[in-house]
């Protein structure tokens, strides 16, 4: 989904999806953004944009999370939090938090890569939110970092440390530089960026909670402190709840500019993109004078054809696209050799279109929350119609695929095999507390083992499923309203599974998968 722009203006959201947590830096005239990606794989999107409004997705730097036996299962609140991008030395680098095990760092020359396997800077429980600092003046490396009390028992505070250039290990043990105990008002600290700028050393962090909070500056001419505060961005009589953590970036001419996130729900973070000036007393004013703004002037930068992440895929080759992501990681290459065939994953690669997915068995099938090979995709903010075409290729009894909305909450509607050899239309769902999944509708056959399934999303994130086997789209079910997880927002997904057992229990084949606009 693309942001609404003009000739001379652009509306926000500019990422209109679960972007969360961005960061953003420049390298020549190239803009790259990255964010949270949490249990899932590959990690760490990169993105791309010449202007700052439209980003398309190039990749990703993270194939899988490590260790890789602790994210074989889904882990949807664990992983990657909170990265920060940097450019240095001829190198991007992204440093982040995993908040049970330490704070991570990879590099790579270019955005295509090759990214360094991740290197553990700094070991420990609710280590989140880290972000280095390279002084160009002085040669001095730093690093901050926030901390997660579900963890560590610890939060709204940021501690420092002094880094080795090479990015490969601190100096010292670390001396708290702010804390949010300490400012009346302020409490869950956390997501900091550090910059220099005007002779300060600057951090831009976030306070208040995801849906109500703020965005904070902190200045100090010496990096350990003291700083001094100030509220810089807030929602005052705006509809964008809670706007806050992002990236600030300068382009070639000069100008400023803050990309941050909005918690939308079921729709998760939301990306939009603030104006930035430096006021008469040195401080940064974003936005409107502190506020949100909806609508304002593109900034000065060549004009740029309209983009924005793929949703649409055919498949070709059975290869998919970059915006898809399993629940957790993915079987190792070596394992799919094995068994004589190229996968991706669960998926196999062949010479024509669609995506071949392999019914894998599982004691969990009765649950798409504990699965790990559920190929997603973010859940666009806007209305729209997600459709896919599917042939069950299995004769398995209980072998099922489908076209799936995932979250605390989740609703499928597909394909299933019976034991009498029939293939029926089924839709299922679950609540938040429910331990398994259950009829949405009652099933009905669909005598050629293929269909054609849609979900219409409206506003709200409230979804009515439809499918056509034949006999043109009939309703199926009542509306179901989408979820988000605990920090994730909901995920569109295609899966193919199977009742645990022995052998090989068949595949389901996906086509034709479209999102549009409604």
């Amino acid at each position: 989904m693309t942001a609404e722009t003009s000739a001379e203006t652009y509306t926000n959201p500019v990422l209109d999806a679960d972007w969360s947590d961005p960061d953003v830096v420049r390298v020549g005239d190239d803009f790259y953004l990255t964010a949270s990606s949490f249990g899932r794989a590959p990690g760490l999107p990169l993105l791309h944009s010449r202007d700052l409004v439209n980003w398309t997705l190039v990749g990703h730097a993270l194939e899988r999370l490590e260790p890789a036996a602790a994210f074989a299962t889904p882990r949807h609140d664990c992983g990657v939090w909170a990265p920060s991008l940097r450019y240095h030395d001829e190198r991007l680098w992204i440093f982040w938090g995993d908040p049970d095990q330490g704070v991570f760092q990879i590099n790579a020359p270019g955005i295509e890569g090759p990214w360094s396997r991740p290197h553990l800077l700094k070991a420990g429980k609710g280590l989140i939110d880290a972000c280095p600092l390279w002084d160009e003046e002085t040669g001095e490396a730093y690093l901050v970092h926030a901390w997660a009390k579900s963890r560590s028992g610890v939060k709204n505070r940021l501690t420092g440390h002094r880094m080795r250039p090479d990015g490969t290990e601190l100096l010292d043990e670390g001396k708290v530089i702010v804390d949010g105990d300490r400012i009346p008002g302020w409490f869950t600290l956390e997501g900091p960026k550090l910059y220099r700028h005007d002779g300060w050393f600057w951090i831009l962090a976030p306070a208040g909670g995801v849906e109500t909070g703020w965005q904070g500056a902190f200045r100090s001419r010496g990096f350990f402190g003291p700083y001094e505060e100030r509220i810089v961005l807030e929602q005052k009589d705006t509809e964008v709840n809670g706007p806050h953590q992002g990236g600030w970036v300068r382009t070639p001419s000069g100008e400023d500019w803050f990309l941050h996130f909005q918690q939308r729900g079921p729709y998760g973070r939301v990306v939009h993109l603030q104006p930035m000036r430096w006021g008469q007393d040195g401080w940064p004013v974003l936005g409107d004078d502190g506020a949100p703004v909806a609508v304002h002037r593109r900034p000065a930068l060549p004009p740029q054809p309209p983009a924005a992440p793929a949703t649409d895929d055919d498949f070709p080759g059975g290869r998919f696209g970059r915006q898809w992501q399993w629940t957790a990681n993915p079987p190792p290459l070596s394992a799919s050799l094995e068994r004589g065939d190229p996968h991706d994953g669960w998926a196999t690669q062949h010479s024509g279109d669609g995506l071949r997915l392999t019914c894998v068995r599982s004691a969990d099938a009765h649950d798409l929350r504990k699965l790990p090979n559920v190929l997603t995709q973010r859940l666009p903010g806007t209305p729209c119609t997600a459709e896919v075409e599917l042939r069950l290729d299995s004769d398995e009894p209980g072998a099922r695929a489908g076209l799936a909305v995932l979250g605390d909450a989740f609703s499928w509607i597909g394909l299933q095999r019976g034991a009498d050899g029939t293939t029926h239309l089924v839709h299922r769902f679950a609540e938040g507390v429910a331990e398994a999944e259950r009829d949405a509708a009652h099933p009905r056959l669909a005598s050629e083992g293929r269909a054609r399934l849609r979900i219409e999303i409206g506003a709200g994130a409230r979804c009515r499923f439809s499918a056509d086997t034949g006999d043109g789209f009939r309703p199926s079910g009542p509306v179901f309203a989408a979820t988000p997880w605990r920090w994730v927002g909901a995920l569109l997904g295609l899966v193919a599974l199977a009742p645990a057992g022995p052998g090989h229990a068949g595949a389901a084949t996906f086509t034709r998968f479209s999102v549009t606009p409604s």
